[in-house]
């Protein structure tokens, strides 16, 4: 009788026990942003990267899940106590601890296409693409059983793990992976639809910044993101990007500003994942939200004193 193996990276059907599987013995690792696994070196930024990390170990499928335990997630200590809040004609005082200002859940990067092209092969034992089902594909079965599935982006937010499209939050990532799907649709995705030879737009990217009293350091997560064609205009209360990638993607949009910048001493460079960008303040202001129409949740964060009058 096939079973489904249990091992972290591996996840396939298999008759024979002694066929050979590759997978990760250890645990995952998220800190500080970044993710990986313990037992070995890659670190990623994006859950997508992290997902698609290969495998290190070669041994044999199992039921049984032997990977060790993590380390139990201690509680966020408890805050201490808001100070009473300065008169409307004051200015709201300004954190110096050390903090990252994230988006509310950014939409998905690029909409996965809806259903499976009628006409393709579907391999023996594909896994739906859409995430947190998990179901794999069985020609004996019914091809449109219904697929229960996860339609937004996973969060991962001060060691809480859960998805943008659902309240649902747990500690470990064991439970993340188990987390339910919150949408259905009629039946399962397993190769999607062929791309169009025309250039894919990327409606929306994840983004973050942090500040310090004289710039706002900025990341837009776009992967391959072209060099050589990559333009980014500045002035002084708006950005507009033009990013062509190397996977023929191209992002496109215009970011109005929470406060002024001095364009002449901004400046931006491209990584392999992302676009960081130092954008000089014109006035000292703290930004609490880095573009004009985003929600301000009322807290204003920064790294480092503001200077003194």
């Amino acid at each position: 009788m096939a079973s489904k193996c249990v091992h972290k990276g591996c996840g396939k059907t298999f008759d024979d026990p002694e066929e050979a599987c590759v997978y990760h013995p250890g645990p995952p690792v998220f800190h500080e942003g970044q993710k990986g696994w313990k037992c070995c070196k890659p670190r990623v930024l994006t859950f997508e990267e992290f997902l698609a990390i290969p495998p290190c170990t070669t041994g044999k499928h199992s039921t049984v899940d032997d990977t060790p335990v993590p380390e139990p997630t201690k509680a966020p200590e408890e805050p201490a106590p808001a100070p009473t809040p300065a008169p409307a004609s004051a200015p709201a005082p300004v954190p110096v601890e050390a903090k990252i200002a994230a988006n509310p859940p950014a939409k998905l990067v690029v909409e996965e296409p809806d259903s499976d092209d009628p006409d393709a092969e579907i391999p023996v034992n594909a896994t739906c693409r859409r995430k947190g089902c998990g179901a794999t594909y069985d020609p004996s079965a019914d091809r449109n059983a219904k697929c229960v599935h996860h339609p937004g982006a996973p969060v991962f937010h001060e060691g809480s793990k859960g998805w943008s499209c659902c309240k649902r939050r747990v500690l470990e990532f064991d439970q993340f992976l188990k987390i339910p799907g919150c949408t259905e649709k009629v039946k399962h995705m397993f190769v999607g639809k062929p791309k169009s030879a025309g250039e894919e737009k990327v409606e929306s990217v994840r983004n973050d910044f942090y500040q310090t009293a004289s710039s706002v350091n900025v990341s837009l997560y776009l992967k391959k993101i072209d060099k050589d064609r990559a333009r980014v205009d500045m002035t002084e209360k708006s950005i507009t990007f033009d990013l062509p990638t190397t996977d023929n993607k191209r992002f496109q949009d215009t970011y109005n500003l929470f406060a002024s910048i001095d364009p002449t001493k901004s400046s931006f460079r491209v990584l392999g994942t992302k676009l960081e960008l130092v954008l000089a303040k014109a006035d000292g202001t703290s930004w609490p939200v880095l573009r004009s129409d985003d929600k301000w949740t009322g807290e204003r964060i920064q790294i480092g004193n503001a200077p003194r009058a």
